[in-house]
């Protein structure tokens, strides 16, 4: 059976959910050590989905599979983020994370990483 998530809806999630991880410390009260993780986050991922091989990419590079084990291992460390930061007493920000740990987790383990990604050819990709 073919999980439902496509690279290209995969790509389209990745980033809708970075933009609301960035905007997030802005809508909920974090101290500030968890607004910076959250907006380094967003930014480092999006980067990453820039350069991921799949159609929504700027320069298709990484490869699709190993963008799929990096959300593994995102998947397994973003719900210890906010304790090994140091506001993991904070109610808000440490929801939040778990909250995404979630998202990322079931995002994962719904996508098809076996499928070819369909990266277009006026996007740089050889």
């Amino acid at each position: 059976m073919r999980k439902p998530i496509t690279p290209n809806l995969h790509g389209l999630l990745d980033y809708a959910t970075m933009a609301a991880v960035f905007l997030a410390p802005k809508l909920l009260p974090m101290p500030r050590r968890a607004r910076r993780t959250a907006r380094r986050l967003a930014a480092g991922y999006t980067a990453m989905s820039a350069f991921t091989e799949y159609p929504l990419s700027l320069a298709p590079t990484l490869p699709w599979r190993t963008h799929g084990q990096v959300d593994k291992v995102l998947g397994a460390v973003l719900p210890a983020v906010p304790f090994l930061l140091g506001f993991g007493r904070d109610r808000a920000a440490r929801n939040f994370f778990l909250g995404l740990a979630a998202i990322t987790v079931a995002v994962t383990l719904l996508t098809d990483w076996e499928r070819t990604p369909e990266v277009a050819s006026g996007n740089g990709a050889s």
